[in-house]
């Protein structure tokens, strides 16, 4: 069953990679608001930092649990 929502094709590619690339977006997101802020060139509170650390966290988890519980 796993293995059927890993790799369910959505525009001809699984959506376990759809899921990979938003944890990558989110990732840089996240490491660009502490850049940015360390250099005081954005007023973005670091709440959102922490925000969209625990998503990518999450996200990131799930992704991986896809990967590993589709094989099992």
């Amino acid at each position: 069953m796993l293995q059927e929502i890993s790799y369910y094709l959505i525009f001809g590619l699984p959506f376990i990679l759809y899921l990979g690339t938003v944890v990558i977006i989110l990732l840089f997101f996240t490491s660009l608001i502490a850049v940015l802020r360390r250099k005081g060139k954005t007023k973005i509170s670091v709440q959102w930092h922490f925000r969209l650390a625990y998503i990518t966290i999450a996200l990131g988890l799930v992704h991986g649990l896809l990967g590993v519980l589709a094989y099992l």
